[in-house]
C-alpha cells in the first residue's frame, strides 16, 4: 500500500505569523518607567523627612506687652500637629516607595507583571497620593500663616524672624507637593498598563 506524506505546512518566511514583540517591549518600558518613578518617589519623600526634621531654630522675639524686652524662644516642626501629620506622611510614603521600588525590580527581572499585583500598585498609589496631598494641603495652610499672618483673628506671621525654620518648612512642602505629582503619575501609568492588556 502506497503511503502518503503529508506535509505540515510550514510559515514561509514572508507570510509566517510571528509572536508580536512591541507589547512586551511595551510593558518592559513601562516597568522600567515605574522603576524610575518610585526610585525618584523614595529621594523626594527621604529629602523632604530630612529638612522637615531639621526644622528648628531659636531667635529672639519681642513681647508685645513688655516694649524693648525680647525672649529667647524655639521653633520647631513638632510644635504644629499639621506639620507632625506631613513628616508622618513622608516617613510612610519613603517607606512605601522603597517596598515597591524593590517589587517592580523584580517584576523586572523576572520578566512577568502580573493584572493582581498592577491593580493592587494602583489601590496603594492612589492612596498614597490622597494622603501626602492632604498633609501637603494641611502643611501649607500652615505654613502660609507663617509667612502671612492673619489679621482678622491676629494671628501674627513669624517668618519675618525665624527665617532659616520657614524655609525649611517650605522646602519639605514643596518636595511633598512634588511627591504626590509623582505618585498621580504612577496611578496614571500603571492604570493605563492594566487598560491595555485588557483590551
Amino acid at each position: 500500500m502506497a503511503t502518503v506524506d503529508v506535509a505540515t505546512p510550514t510559515a514561509e518566511p514572508g507570510n509566517g505569523k510571528q509572536a508580536p514583540s512591541p507589547p512586551a517591549a511595551r510593558r518592559s518600558s513601562f516597568s522600567g518607567a515605574d522603576l524610575a518613578l518610585r526610585a525618584l518617589l523614595f529621594a523626594v519623600t527621604l529629602a523632604g523627612l530630612v529638612v522637615l526634621a531639621t526644622a528648628k531654630q531659636t531667635a529672639l522675639v519681642p513681647v508685645p506687652q513688655i516694649p524693648g524686652l525680647l525672649l529667647s524662644r524655639p521653633a520647631k516642626f513638632n510644635h504644629s500637629p499639621a506639620l507632625i501629620y506631613l513628616l508622618v506622611a513622608l516617613c510612610v510614603t519613603c517607606f512605601y516607595s522603597l517596598l515597591t521600588a524593590l517589587t517592580s525590580l523584580k517584576l523586572i527581572i523576572s520578566g512577568s507583571s502580573p493584572t493582581k499585583t498592577l491593580f493592587l500598585l494602583v489601590l496603594l498609589d492612589v492612596l498614597y497620593a490622597a494622603i501626602m496631598a492632604s498633609a501637603t494641603g494641611s502643611g501649607g495652610g500652615v505654613a502660609w500663616i507663617g509667612f502671612k499672618g492673619n489679621t482678622h483673628t491676629n494671628w501674627n506671621k513669624i517668618c519675618n524672624i525665624y527665617g532659616n525654620f520657614c524655609r525649611h518648612i517650605g522646602s519639605s512642602i514643596f518636595l511633598g507637593l512634588i511627591a504626590s505629582i509623582i505618585l498621580v503619575l504612577l496611578t496614571i501609568l500603571n492604570t493605563h498598563s492594566l487598560y491595555r492588556r485588557s483590551r
